[in-house]
């Protein structure tokens, strides 16, 4: 038998190393060639890699959640023959080190790994059972992963369900442990640098949406026509678009290692997007230049692909500026943390019936908040001010702007 020591693939692009996300195999499991072994997570993509020949596996080296540098050994493997390494024979097999397959993905499931109490404890992460099992299980309080089977083909049972309750509860936990792993960690460590690198403040204001409102009304039998569903929020992507050129600080990034500024002269603004996996930014690129209707039509195909799993890595970057919206549930005021290096990201409050003050009188208005954090190391307040009355000012009078421009 040979031993092949598996090396962490070098995936290009200056990745030096990655988040082992999944295993899916076992010390002693048989694999076949291309058979999927590791699912890799790294700050470009997710990799599956799969076994460079048949082979049975000998040793495990990281845990779910560990990271490995390139080029150190993941697994070992035991094979009859061998692949050829070398490199150099036209008929040569990749070495085992070669990269799998690259999902252009982010992963949705699996992204919490539960790990038993002890290592004798049992667990299954797929238990087999029937509804009403489940349903038992639900209205008992018990983890079914944790329950071993005693029924046909490894079934969990009701029996089963009740046994385990009637065990000694001293012998089962009241707790339970899972890794950060995945994109939560990756979420969990860009909020750490943002809240610890800039100086967060944040600016609030009302804006008054009643002619938004009727605006958006008008369009929206045009909207369906073209299959859009048209919601407020290309509105206001498209207000903070067009007043950023006038507010260049707003669309800077600071290069922490060279102590500069750096202004950009393109427009991409990150919409924040609710997903299984966490809250992801997806990247509206260039969106100054986009009619209303495209606009609206490529944010909702964004956000669509962020929840199912299947958005792009070039979609998840480049952004220079970010709008986040709390939704139907949006709260009284919330204070968005900065999508680190931007230095400006505006929270959109649901839209509101309040009274308000017109020529003297109080009449019925329909008011939604604007929240604005900025980074205060570069951002004065009365900069980020002139930003949000310049926005507002766009919203309140949306003619000016979207007339014509679908």
């Amino acid at each position: 038998m040979a031993r092949l020591d598996f090396k962490l693939p070098d995936v290009g692009e200056g990745v030096t190393e990655g988040e082992i996300v999944e295993w899916f195999v076992a010390v002693g499991d048989t694999v076949a060639e291309d058979d999927p072994m590791v699912e890799v997570m790294t700050d470009k993509a997710t990799v599956t890699i799969g076994a460079p020949c048949e082979a049975r596996v000998e040793r495990i080296c990281f845990e779910v959640g560990a990271i490995a540098q390139v080029g150190q050994v993941i697994l070992t493997l035991e094979s009859e023959v061998a692949p050829n390494m070398d490199a150099a024979q036209p008929s040569s097999r990749p070495p085992a080190t070669a990269v799998g397959e690259i999902r252009d993905q982010v992963p949705g499931a699996g992204l919490f790994q539960v790990k038993a109490a002890a290592e004798t404890a049992y667990f299954d992460a797929k238990p087999l059972a029937t509804p009403a099992t489940r349903r038992l299980a639900d209205e008992l309080g018990v983890d079914l992963r944790r329950v071993r089977p005693g029924g046909a083909e490894g079934r969990v049972t009701v029996d089963d369900v009740r046994a385990f309750v009637a065990e000694d509860r001293t012998d089962t936990t009241l707790e339970e442990r899972r890794p950060i792993l995945g994109m939560r960690r990756t979420i969990a460590e860009r909020m750490h640098r943002s809240k610890t690198t800039a100086a967060h403040f944040t600016f609030v204001e009302e804006c008054d949406a009643s002619r938004l409102v009727d605006l958006r009304r008008q369009l929206l039998p045009e909207a369906e026509r073209r299959g859009v569903q048209l919601t407020y929020l290309p509105f206001v992507v498209k207000a903070v678009a067009d007043a950023l050129p006038r507010h260049p600080v707003l669309n800077a990034a600071v290069d922490e290692r060279s102590d500069e500024l750096v202004y950009k002269k393109y427009y991409n603004i990150g919409v924040a997007t609710a997903t299984e996996a966490g809250l992801m930014v997806p990247v509206v690129h260039d969106a100054d230049r986009l009619p209303l209707f495209e606009l609206a039509s490529r944010i909702e195909l964004l956000a669509r692909s962020a929840r199912d799993g299947t958005i792009a890595p070039k979609d998840l970057r480049g952004s220079t500026f970010t709008v986040t919206s709390l939704g139907k549930r949006g709260g009284l005021l919330a204070t968005p943390i900065l999508n680190h290096p931007e230095l400006g990201i505006l929270g959109v409050h649901r839209i509101k019936e309040k009274p308000v003050v017109r020529d003297g009188k109080i009449v019925v208005g329909k008011i939604m908040l604007l929240s604005l954090s900025l980074d205060h190391r570069v951002v004065d307040g009365h900069v980020g001010a002139a930003f949000a009355y310049d926005v507002i000012e766009t919203l309140e009078n949306p003619k000016r702007l979207f007339h014509g421009d679908f």
